[in-house]
């Protein structure tokens, strides 16, 4: 902590993280309990028995509707973060600067209060300075990877609900089904980004780090 700077409470100083967490929970368990009600209804129209919470949670439609969700998230913050590192969009407060070198450009220093990453140097420091960019790949391709599990065990238990032989996850894969569950979400995700990319040329939100102060030219280009 600098000199003469205030002793913020936890909570001051985690609050944005703490709320996104607590929002994240809360509709975490209602699409929980609303998706447990939805596919019960589902099953007792196949005249097929119902099951309890606890099962619900392990089934691939649960799964595939959490996890389909999470990938798409992931996808788009893991290309946001390596695309804004090339690209540029003329008075967006989510781009760098057109012409002038950024804080983030410069090459990394050794010093007492680096990340031990930065003071060891060498091929920790390269895997260290690009690991924002792995992390969320790693993550999308794990989601990816639990929505594919997860709509495919979905798809087999309708299999067996309509008296049909189960399928392969290959075969699964050369449907159409998992991948208009994977493009629907993708596509959202595009969009949201495009939207506030585009939007704070014009637009502004007092306070808020997202956004250009509320008298900058709508031609600034960075925050």
């Amino acid at each position: 902590m600098k000199p003469g700077s205030k002793k913020h409470s936890y909570l001051y100083r985690n609050g944005l993280t703490i709320v996104f967490l607590s929002l994240f929970i809360v509709t975490l368990a209602a699409q929980a309990i609303t998706g447990w009600k939805k596919h019960n209804q589902d099953l007792q129209e196949d005249h097929a028995p119902e099951i309890g919470l606890t099962t619900y949670l392990q089934s691939g439609h649960f799964i595939s509707a959490t996890f389909e969700n999470f990938e798409s998230e992931f996808l788009q913050m893991a290309l946001y973060v390596l695309l804004t590192v090339s690209l540029r969009q003329i008075g967006s407060a989510e781009s760098k600067s057109l012409d002038e070198p950024e804080e983030v450009d410069r090459e990394p220093k050794p010093s007492k209060d680096a990340p031990w990453a930065v003071r060891k140097g060498g091929w920790i420091l390269k895997l260290y300075s690009n690991s924002l960019s792995i992390c969320f790949g790693i993550l999308f391709m794990a989601s990816w990877g639990m929505h594919l599990y997860g709509s495919w065990q979905n798809h087999n238990v309708e299999q067996l609900a309509k008296h049909l032989p189960k399928e392969s996850v290959t075969a699964y894969l050369g449907q159409a089904e998992f991948w208009f569950e994977t493009f629907q979400n993708w596509q959202s995700e595009f969009l949201s980004v495009a939207s506030i990319v585009f939007l704070t040329i014009y637009l502004r939100q007092k306070g808020s780090p997202e956004s250009k102060p509320v008298d900058a030219p709508h031609m600034e280009t960075g925050k």
